[in-house]
């Protein structure tokens, strides 16, 4: 990619590239640099240093989650597809839990503008501006420990994840089921493949679930 040609779109899709092939840790401005063709300096020109680079990352990835949605819609449907976006983006970009420590979230302009939509949508549900910063802050670690948590493990393959899941069966199995019965039960339940699709819908429902059962405008 010749010089004159490089924009800052094109060296965060790149890095959003890198981070997705090889890890976050392989972000780095020698390797983006390298292989957009350039000199490393020049990619000052469109991101400061590593931590702006990083915090230009969180932007791409955050984005999703204040897409435009229709304002007429109820706060929780609103609410709901940011959440769901957000499941979306660590499913397919797992390292975005890593990552959002690691930047100033005061200099991420998407961090701040899905934080502040959330709480304009939760003051609309009646709660208080400090009860719902702790929502906000509930939904977001709830979306990121549900990818954490999915069953097989995030980016396993087919045949690694079987091998997992059988492992666990096997675990299972060993515990002597007159003290563990219900553990004994749910072993069975590890012979086939669990349905991802449906774990994931459950667990927006169940976070959902809560802020509108306790919203006091719900």
């Amino acid at each position: 990619m010749a010089p004159e040609k490089l924009t800052r779109q094109a060296v965060i899709e790149r890095a959003v590239k890198i981070a997705d092939t090889d890890g976050l840790q392989a972000v780095t401005i020698r390797r983006l640099a390298a292989e957009l063709g350039v000199v490393p300096t020049a990619l000052y020109w469109h991101v400061k240093n590593k931590d702006g680079l990083l915090s230009a990352l969180a932007d791409r990835l955050l984005a999703a989650l204040a897409a435009d949605v229709d304002a007429d819609l109820p706060w929780d449907r609103r609410l709901r597809a940011m959440v769901t976006a957000l499941v979306e983006q660590t499913r397919t970009h797992p390292y975005l839990s890593a990552l959002l420590p690691m930047i100033d979230k005061s200099a991420s302009e998407e961090y701040r503008r899905a934080t502040d939509t959330a709480i304009g949508l939760l003051t609309e549900a009646g709660f208080t501006l400090q009860q719902a910063d702790q929502v906000a802050t509930y939904l977001f670690l709830g979306a990121v420990a549900m990818v954490s948590c999915q069953p097989g493990g995030v980016g396993s393959d087919e045949e690694e994840a079987a091998e997992l899941r059988r492992q666990h069966r096997l675990d299972l199995e060993r515990l002597p089921p007159g003290r563990y019965p219900h553990l004994a039960a749910f072993a069975a339940t590890l012979s086939g493949p669990p349905d991802i699709d449906a774990y994931y819908a459950f667990g927006v429902d169940l976070l959902m679930s809560a802020v509108e059962a306790t919203a006091p405008n719900g």
